[in-house]
C-alpha cells in the first residue's frame, strides 16, 4: 500500500499533509475497499474564504469526513481539519479557503467535477451507483456545474429566433423553448405557453436586440404571435410548414377519414380499409416503404374521391412553403384556397378558412426561410433528458440540462 508521504504528494491536498491511513477492505460501496486518510494543516497562514484576506488566528475547528475519487479499487474518505479563521476584514469567523474542495461540501473538486462529466451521459441513479453516493448529492453537484457553466446567454447578434412548446408532465403541463434556429442553440426555457410564461424573455432583452430580430418561426399559436408583435417590432412572424400539415392531418384527413368510414358501414371490407389507412394517408409518398403500400394508396385514392381530394390538397398546400417567390406563393395559395371551399368537404372547408388570417406568416416563409425542424429535434433530445432521470420535479434544474445539451455549434 501507499505509504504517508507518497499519499501527500499524490493526493494534491494543498496546506494539508497526511498523517494516518486505515485501509478496511470489503467496507467500501458495493463491496469494494474504502481507504480513510486522515489529515492535518500545514499552513499557519490560513486565507478568507469570503474576501481573500490571510490571517493566522483560528477561531475554531470542525472534523470532516470528505469524499475524494476512488483510488484504484479503494472508496477514499478523507477526515479533515476544517479550520475557521477570524476575518478582521469581514468582522467575525470565516472559513479557510481551500483549492481543492469548495466551503461546506462533502466532496473534493475533482470527484464533483467528475460526476458532471458522468452526468452528461448517464441518469443520476447510475451515477451515483457508480460513485456510491446518494442520489440527491449526485442531482445537487450537477445542478452546481450546470449553473456555473451554462451561464448567460449572450444575445447581442441574434437576428432569428424559434419558438416551441414541448409537454413537462403528463396533464397538459407544457413548457416553452426558445432557440436560435441557425446555430442549434437554446436561449431560454421557461414553463407554460402563455403570452405570460414567455414574457420574462423578451422583457430581458434589451431594446437594441429586440429591434434587431428579424423573424421568428413557430407553430400557429397566438399567445406567441401576439408576444412577439408586441416586443419585436420589426420581426415577422414565420409559420411552420411541419405544424401546418400535423393540423391538417388532424383535422381534416383523419375526420374525413372516419366519416367515410362511418358511410360504408354496410360494406364492411372496404370500411376496414379505409379505416386502416390512417398512416398510409399521412405519410409521404415517397416515405412509403414498399410497393405493396404505394397500390394500397393508390386503390384507396382511386376509389373514394373525398379522400383523393383531401390527399392532393394536402400536397400542394405544401407547395406553399417550397415556393420561394412571394408573388408566385400568393397565387398557389389562392388557387388552393378555391379548391378547399369548392370541394364541399366541410372539414376541409373548415380548416381553408381557419388558415386564411395566418397567411402573411405562411407568406413570411419566402423571405426568411426558416423551419422548426431544429425545434423538433430538440423536443426529441428533451424526452430522452428526461427518461434518464426518470422525471424531473426540479423544473430548474431540467432546463438547465437542455440548455447543457444546445450550447449552440457555432461559437
Amino acid at each position: 500500500m501507499f505509504d504517508r508521504k507518497m499519499l501527500t504528494k499524490l493526493g494534491g491536498w494543498t496546506g494539508y499533509r497526511v498523517v494516518d491511513v486505515d485501509y478496511r477492505p470489503g467496507e467500501g460501496w458495493g463491496g469494494r475497499g474504502k481507504v480513510i486518510i486522515r489529515l492535518e494543516p500545514t499552513r499557519k497562514r490560513m486565507r478568507c474564504n469570503r474576501c481573500g484576506s490571510t490571517s493566522t488566528q483560528v477561531h475554531d475547528t470542525a472534523i470532516r469526513r470528505i469524499r475524494d475519487l476512488p483510488m484504484f479499487d479503494w472508496d477514499v474518505v478523507l477526515i479533515v481539519p476544517r479550520r475557521r479563521q477570524w476575518c478582521e476584514r469581514c468582522g467575525g469567523p470565516q472559513l479557510e479557503d481551500l483549492e481543492w474542495v469548495r466551503p461546506y461540501r462533502r466532496v473534493t473538486r475533482r470527484l464533483e467535477e467528475a460526476v458532471g462529466r458522468l452526468c452528461q451521459m448517464m441518469p443520476l441513479k447510475q451515477v451515483a451507483a457508480f460513485y456510491g453516493l446518494a442520489w440527491h448529492t449526485v442531482k445537487a453537484i450537477d445542478k452546481q456545474m450546470l449553473e456555473r457553466t451554462v451561464g448567460t446567454v449572450d444575445l447581442t447578434g441574434v437576428r432569428y429566433l424559434g419558438m416551441d412548446e414541448f409537454a413537462l408532465h403528463k396533464g397538459h403541463r407544457y413548457a416553452t423553448v426558445i432557440v436560435e434556429p441557425l446555430r442549434r442553440e437554446v436561449l431560454w426555457v421557461g414553463a407554460g405557453h402563455s403570452r405570460e410564461a414567455v414574457r420574462p424573455f423578451f422583457a430581458a432583452l434589451s431594446e437594441q436586440v429586440r429591434r434587431n430580430i428579424r423573424a421568428v418561426v413557430m407553430d400557429m399559436n397566438a399567445a406567441y404571435d401576439l408576444e412577439v408583435r408586441a416586443w419585436c417590432p420589426n420581426a415577422e412572424v414565420v409559420y411552420d410548414l411541419f405544424h401546418v400539415v400535423a393540423k391538417y392531418g388532424r383535422e381534416v384527413m383523419d375526420r374525413v377519414r372516419v366519416d367515410e368510414a362511418n358511410r360504408l358501414r354496410q360494406d364492411k371490407r372496404a370500411r376496414q380499409v379505409v379505416k386502416s389507412s390512417r398512416w398510409l394517408l399521412l405519410r409521404n409518398r415517397e416515405n412509403l416503404k414498399t410497393s405493396e403500400q404505394q397500390v394500397r394508396l393508390d386503390e384507396l385514392l382511386a376509389a373514394n374521391e373525398s379522400l383523393m381530394t383531401v390527399y392532393v390538397l394536402k400536397e400542394d398546400l405544401k407547395e406553399l412553403w417550397r415556393t420561394r417567390e412571394e408573388t408566385e406563393a400568393r397565387s398557389r395559395w389562392e388557387a388552393w384556397y378555391r379548391r378547399a371551399m369548392e370541394s364541399g368537404i366541410e372539414p376541409l372547408m373548415r380548416f381553408a378558412r381557419r388558415l386564411k388570417p395566418y397567411l402573411s406568416g405562411i407568406l413570411a416563409h419566402c423571405r426568411h426561410p426558416l423551419h422548426t425542424s431544429v425545434l423538433e429535434g430538440i423536443n426529441n433530445r428533451i424526452k430522452v433528458i428526461k427518461r434518464m432521470a426518470y422525471g424531473f420535479r426540479d423544473e430548474a434544474y431540467f432546463f438547465l440540462k437542455i440548455r447543457a445539451a444546445f450550447p449552440g455549434n457555432l461559437r
